[in-house]
């Protein structure tokens, strides 16, 4: 074996599956098919953890093999900040070094458009970018990853920046499209708004657009008028479980 292992498990917590797959760390892909065990009710952090586990116990993965573990919140040394979609609990819960007692391996926890936003930077749609990087991810609300050069800016909230008097996701979000029935003119508008303030405050060298709606990116993406370029991302609903894997290698590789 190298000095650094190839495989590393990549885990994707949400509010209503917990899903993982080893990843092939040289190319980014699923090494097996990915695992899904629904998310227990109530969400509290001992019971996803214990799922976290029977996920990670249904690969045979080589015992140095580092686990990648996204969390649908702010997190700051493996400490769970808020969860969303999760239990109240998990404010203030040391997930990390519960998961390294409980798997008896390497463990990194991080939040999940961070999560997707490293696994775009490293494999997807930004792999030969340098310089700064916007992942968001359009959905209920809107999710950002902020990276230069490689680097992850942990928890960053841009989607909560204030545009025009209100809170971005609230006005942008694919969410808000769906409710409000918005034409796809219609929604451009309003990311125009949201970009166009975005690459005022960040002058960033890359946005790239993710969440399920990045499929249909050619019937919005091509309406924006920005100095940025901007792609719709490529790894989809892998970015999260292939992001985590490459930031717990990095952490735990020798």
């Amino acid at each position: 074996m190298g000095s650094k292992p190839r495989v590393a498990l990549g885990i994707d917590v949400g509010g209503t599956g917990v899903k993982g797959a080893p990843v092939d760390l040289r190319k980014g892909t699923f090494a097996e098919k990915r695992l899904r065990i629904p998310t227990p009710r109530p969400a509290t952090p001992e019971a996803v953890c214990d799922t976290i586990a029977e996920v990670v116990g249904g690969f045979g993965l080589p015992d140095d093999a580092p686990v990648g573990v996204t969390i649908p919140g702010p997190v700051k040394k493996g400490v769970v900040q808020i969860a969303v979609n999760l239990d109240p609990s998990w404010a203030g819960f040391d997930a990390q070094s519960h998961l390294e007692r409980l798997l008896q391996r390497p463990v990194h926890v991080v939040n999940d458009a961070d999560a997707a936003g490293v696994g775009e930077d490293a494999y997807g749609a930004a792999a030969d970018q340098d310089g700064i990087v916007v992942v968001t991810t359009l959905g209920t609300g809107i999710g950002t990853a902020l990276i230069c050069d490689g680097v992850l800016f942990p928890n960053s909230e841009l989607g909560h920046i204030e545009v025009g008097g209100f809170d971005a996701e609230t006005r942008a979000a694919n969410s808000v499209r769906e409710r409000e029935e918005l034409s796809w003119e219609e929604w451009a508008q309003r990311l125009q708004v949201y970009y166009a303030a975005l690459e005022f405050l960040m002058s960033p060298d890359l946005f790239v657009v993710g969440g399920g709606v990045s499929k249909d990116a050619d019937q919005f993406l091509p309406l924006l008028d920005l100095k940025t370029p901007v792609v719709p991302a490529t790894l989809r609903n892998k970015a999260g479980i292939v992001g985590a894997a490459h930031l717990a290698r990095r952490h735990h590789g020798h």
